[in-house]
């Protein structure tokens, strides 16, 4: 499947013979205007002097080792293929990209390994202008060639998340000893000379003769970024040292950040074992992302010291999706009342209130808590307009409004395991000899696929599972390890199974990465759900040629209508405020990004002091 969509792309890579064609090419097209950075709508904030991020302390201090801990395993060092399971956090830390996001802007991009960019009007096409310093960690330079050879790589061999900006590229140019173009031809699309920016460069020399999509464990990407991996043990955990040599510490877009020594990203089996390692010292820093847990388990003797702090941070970025996703590849789940039915049956208010203490409010849409969220009740205006053309083969609730089931909050949640059952009797499942069957007396069952290092999922799962087998449901609990997780999520093998979406301020092509049509059927995809939606692939096209801002609120306001009424997640809880626990010589800024914290926070803007 993967070598017929490739097939689908038309990409031309011009070589160094090519330069005079592309600049005679260039002098044709609309005038653009080098710049030091680039917006999604009008204008970057920060302008060309700026003298660090505004989220960043620019005095910081260099120094201090950290550890931080994952749960699970790891037999991949390389963050950009499909193969494999690798520490999540490398790829925010050994590569370096063209241009450089700023969390304090919905989406607007500065000059990492490129000092300039430019586009027309149109954005067209895109062109970049490399540093002449920037290097990667053994010191060669970073060439057009090596940007030029990243892109045809990634999107032909890496993992899925690259495959679509490469089959919206018509062509890649170079047109001079440190610049290139990309051209998007006819395609309209303002996001793609961002998103252009933002992949990650890595160095072509290195990988000659190898098979970069079957990388070993030994085969450590080179990269150009603060630090390099110097050391690892086979999953159990890896050294990251920052780069004295590093050429882009005085950049203005990079001071005040990457200030650790050391990072070592030791792996636990559970997530209990994990926080007992941080009582114990061996960690210095962890996320809690229960409130109950915050508020109740957060009281040891070194916290009571000030050995250890509990920093709280607000943030203004979507819920996105939480929850349990169902393959609707797979029967019962392409029913949408067998879906309705199953999130009836959760019982979240009850769930929550025993694992959370009540305290973290539902997801009640993927843009929960950000201005990008439907609004309640029926379709107005221009989300109205947008959903028109669809009117009669939508799903109840989309045009109407569509909110969540609510329990009684008590264990036996009667009334909601009512509704449940009738609308499983209108699917066709009818209760006999006390399980759910279907005209052909098949019993319907089903399995949970869960990471085995997930303690709170599985507590979730079995609460859940108590209210399912009430109702006449076969239903086990399949538990993996973290690379069996990760294969079978990647190929969708699976009924049921945990699902976290993040979700931007400004969404973009990476929708239809998570949930749209060609998508579905491409292994590696996020698109755990299966969505074919030809109404959700519109409104991600309408996102993506919005020329407003008001525009693009208006489609992701419908995108957000579709997904919660297509009922392919039994949703979770909202994590409306980052809980980091950590040792008290670890500090961050006084000024708080829009999106708070994310792994590109913390550690990256964070830094010792004794």
């Amino acid at each position: 499947m993967e070598r017929d969509f490739f097939q689908k792309c038309r990409v031309r890579i011009a070589t160094l013979g090519l330069i005079l064609c592309g600049s005679v090419f260039a002098a044709s097209a609309p005038l653009a205007e080098p710049s030091h950075g680039i917006a999604m709508y009008g204008a970057p904030q920060l302008p060309p002097d700026f003298v660090s991020l505004p989220h960043a302390n620019p005095d910081a201090p260099k120094g201090g080792s950290i550890t931080l801990a994952n749960t699970g395993s790891f037999d991949s060092l390389n963050p950009y293929i499909q193969k494999g399971n690798v520490p999540w956090q490398l790829r925010f830390l050994t590569h370096a990209s063209l241009m450089g996001r700023n969390r304090g802007e919905p989406f607007a991009l500065y000059g990492l390994l490129a000092e300039s960019i430019e586009v027309p009007d149109d954005r067209s096409w895109v062109s970049f202008t490399l540093r002449p310093e920037a290097r990667f960690s053994d010191g060669n330079p970073v060439t057009v060639e090596d940007v030029i050879w990243s892109y045809e790589t990634l999107g032909t061999q890496g993992h899925g998340r690259y495959a679509s900006l490469w089959t919206q590229i018509e062509s890649i140019e170079q047109t001079g000893p440190r610049s290139l173009r990309i051209n998007f031809g006819a395609t309209e699309n303002r996001e793609l000379a961002l998103l252009a920016g933002m992949r990650p460069i890595l160095q072509k020399a290195q990988w000659e003769g190898k098979d970069f999509s079957d990388a070993q464990l030994a085969d450590v990407p080179i990269g150009s970024g603060p630090y390099v991996v110097s050391d690892y043990e086979a999953a159990r955990n890896v050294v990251l040292t920052r780069n004295p040599d590093y050429w882009g510490a005085d950049l203005s877009f990079m001071r005040g950040t990457f200030n650790f020594d050391e990072i070592t990203i030791d792996f636990y089996g559970d997530g209990d074992v994990v926080f007992e390692a941080f009582k114990a010292g061996e960690v210095s820093a962890m996320r809690e992302f229960n409130a109950e847990k915050w508020a109740s388990q957060y009281s040891f003797p070194r916290v009571e010291s000030g050995d250890v702090i509990k920093t709280e941070i607000k943030h203004q970025k979507p819920s996105g999706i939480t929850g349990f996703v169902m393959n609707t590849r797979r029967a019962p789940f392409d029913d949408w009342r067998v879906r309705e039915a199953l999130i009836t049956a959760f019982n979240f208010e009850y769930i929550n209130d025993t694992l959370t203490g009540g305290a973290q409010p539902r997801i009640t849409s993927y843009f929960s808590n950000s201005p990008l969220a439907m609004e309640p009740g029926p379709a107005k205006g221009r989300v109205a307009e947008l959903l028109a053309p669809f009117n009669g083969k939508l799903l109840p609730g989309v045009m109407e409004g569509y909110a969540l089931p609510v329990s009684d909050g008590t264990l036996r949640n009667r009334k909601g395991l009512r509704r449940a059952l009738g609308l499983m009797e209108d699917a066709g499942w009818t209760t006999q000899d006390g399980k759910l069957r279907n005209a052909d007396g098949e019993a319907m069952a089903f399995s949970f696929l869960l990471d085995q290092s997930s303690t709170q999922n599985r507590a979730i799962a079995d609460l859940y599972m108590q209210a399912l087998t009430q109702m006449g449901i076969d239903v086990t609990m399949d538990l993996v390890d973290g690379a069996q997780f990760t294969a079978r999520t990647g190929t969708f093998d699976f009924d049921m199974t945990y699902h976290r979406r993040a979700m931007s301020l400004s969404p973009g092509n990476e929708q239809k990465f998570y949930w749209g049509s060609e998508a579905a059927d491409l292994d590696g995809t996020p698109n755990l759900m299966g969505a074919k939606d030809p109404a959700i692939d519109a409104m991600v096209t309408q996102m993506l040629t919005a020329t407003t801002r008001e525009d693009s609120i208006a489609a992701t306001r419908a995108l957000d209508r579709l997904l919660i009424s297509g009922r392919y997640v039994v949703p979770f809880w909202q994590f409306t405020t980052g809980r980091i626990a950590h040792v008290s010589q670890m500090r961050h800024p006084e000024v708080i990004p829009i999106y708070g914290d994310g792994p590109d926070w913390m550690p990256q803007f964070w830094w010792w002091q004794d």
